[in-house]
């Protein structure tokens, strides 16, 4: 078996894409998951490799060979996958018990390392990300601001409104009142290039 880590892989149609393609080419993804692909193949050639990088990058993603790197897309995974596609952040859920049980390293390793590659916090990240699913349900328009700040863990509307405004300019009535919601959004793997 041979373990692929993939740059950009942050939704579940980015698996689909990745695995078709895989798929296409004779490989055997056993387990796709975001940001890694467990192959059955044992070895990949230098042409497969070759190949493989071509057909990613023309997709938008790219295979990480470095460790260090491949912590931080893990990382950057994780906390994708815990902000978009969960139901509910606790009030209480701790970030960094968290990434240093799913990476085993220290917190403040993973922290230094993040913020030493990326340029901003692991901090500033995680808010970034929790704004962006908070435009995406102030664009939806299903639950109300008192609803969103519960599902996304704020202990308060006014401590999701002062995040908010810090992050984007505006707070978020504001901003649901430009309709301009969806012209305001990121794609979820630049967060950190801006």
């Amino acid at each position: 078996m041979t373990t692929l880590y993939i740059k950009n892989m942050v939704c579940n149609r980015c698996i689909m894409v990745v695995k078709q393609e895989m798929e296409k080419m004779g490989l055997h993804p056993e387990k796709v998951s975001l940001g890694e692909v467990t192959l059955g193949e044992t070895n990949l050639s230098e042409d497969t490799l070759h190949a493989l990088d071509n057909k990613l990058q023309n997709l938008g993603f790219e295979r990480i060979d470095d460790r260090k790197a491949r912590i931080i897309e893990t990382m950057k995974n994780k906390i994708i996958q815990m902000i978009h596609h969960a139901d509910k952040l606790d009030l209480k859920f701790n970030w960094s018990s968290v990434l240093s049980e799913e990476l085993h390293y220290e917190y403040n390793y993973l922290s230094n390392l993040f913020s030493s590659v990326e340029g901003i916090t692991l901090e500033q990240y995680i808010i970034r990300q929790k704004i962006e699913k908070v435009k995406e349900l102030l664009f939806y328009d299903e639950l109300n601001l008192s609803q969103i700040a519960n599902r996304m863990g704020y202990s308060s509307v006014a401590h999701l409104s002062a995040q908010f405004k810090k992050v984007t300019g505006f707070t978020p009535s504001e901003m649901k009142k430009s309709r301009d919601l969806d012209h305001n959004r990121k794609p979820l793997d630049s967060i950190a290039n801006d």
